[in-house]
């Protein structure tokens, strides 16, 4: 006998099953977050040991100079909207993230911070120009700030360069939200608490996604031990570019964790064999680029019991539009003068103004 519920597109569903051999009762739980569309991925390395700029006044890439005319419009358009630089929009993610800032009304800042140099893209019809890294870089970040003084930093790079990337924005006290996972996290907020500075940073964006893991926490805080004694499986299969553990699997761990369970991080199976993603995981070939496929599988001590917890996700649609939704809401609170600056998925959330 099954029974489910739709709560925004995310199936709830719990099963029991009558074994005729014995009084014992199979029951799973599943969460299944829907497809999204596909994007790919590609992301590049945003380095700092070496800076990450075009000199002042240089354009970016190109090495022409701007027209004074260029840039007061820049700085116009710029005055009445909140900006977002996207770091590094080269990326797959990056530019998933630019589309649905436009989509939104947010403005594009033309410029990227990125690895080695490399030519202007176009992103929705936006140019965008590239700091050449073997340039400065702090010179470069003021340029971008002073033509768009209500800018807001997304950062979708790579792991290795999180704390470097945050203590830079830091030191240019301009607001972001960190969307890439990896680096010492415990480092990364006590370095932007102690700063003082407006930021959004959550390992996991995806809206229902992070509805999820709070409320999984909220189960581990209301019934701690509720399930000690089960033994646990962890697996999640990610594009195979993504080198670290998921963090999103690494919180749900530590809300079973407090749920009673004995189970390590260090536990979590990563797939990231394309063969074995398609066969084991059942992802779709088409989305093999870009995935993120959970499953969480419980099992009480006699075996009789079995809860499975599962979020699917193709593309990267769901993590573009939550990553817009925390720079509106950082936008927010920067504009209110919030005593609080330092924001998680969640309290974007608990604001109320999802889209």
């Amino acid at each position: 006998m099954s029974s489910g519920i739709t709560l925004n597109n995310v199936v709830l569903r719990s099963e029991a099953t009558s074994q005729t051999s014995s009084s014992a009762t199979r029951k799973s739980f599943r969460m299944n977050v829907p497809k999204a569309k596909q994007y790919g991925q590609n992301p590049s390395l945003f380095k700092g040991s070496k800076g990450l700029a075009a000199e002042t006044g240089a354009s970016l890439g190109t090495g022409q100079k701007f027209s004074h005319r260029r840039k007061a419009l820049r700085v116009s358009a710029s005055s009445e909207k909140t900006a977002v630089m996207i770091n590094d929009i080269s990326g797959k993610m990056g530019q998933a993230v630019a589309t649905a800032a436009m989509e939104a009304g947010l403005v594009l800042v033309p410029y990227s911070l990125t690895g080695p140099p490399r030519d202007p893209i176009d992103v929705g019809g936006v140019t965008v120009e590239f700091f050449d890294t073997s340039k400065n870089r702090d010179a470069a970040m003021e340029k971008a700030k002073n033509e768009y003084p209500n800018m807001i930093v997304v950062d979708y790079t790579v792991p290795m360069c999180v704390n470097q990337n945050a203590e830079f924005y830091i030191k240019h006290q301009t607001p972001f939200v960190m969307g890439t996972t990896g680096g010492d996290r415990e480092k990364l907020l006590k370095d932007v608490k102690e700063a003082g500075l407006y930021a959004v940073i959550a390992p996991q964006m995806g809206k229902q996604v992070v509805a999820f893991q709070a409320a999984m926490k909220i189960l581990a805080d209301s019934f701690p031990g509720a399930f000690a004694g089960y033994t646990m499986q962890v697996t999640e299969s990610h594009q195979s570019s993504k080198v670290d553990t998921s963090g999103t699997a690494k919180a749900i761990v530590d809300s079973f964790q407090n749920l009673g369970l004995d189970f390590e991080v260090d536990q979590i199976e990563m797939v990231r064999e394309t063969e074995e993603q398609m066969s084991r995981m059942e992802v779709p070939e088409e989305h093999l680029l870009g995935h993120a496929f959970h499953t969480y599988h419980l099992t009480s001590a006699d075996g009789n019991v079995n809860f499975e917890f599962q979020h699917n996700v193709c593309g990267r649609s769901i993590y573009a539009q939550g990553t817009v939704d925390a720079a509106l809401c950082l936008a927010a609170k920067i504009a209110q003068g919030s005593d609080k600056k330092l924001f998680d998925m969640i309290d974007v959330l608990k604001e109320g103004n999802m889209r």
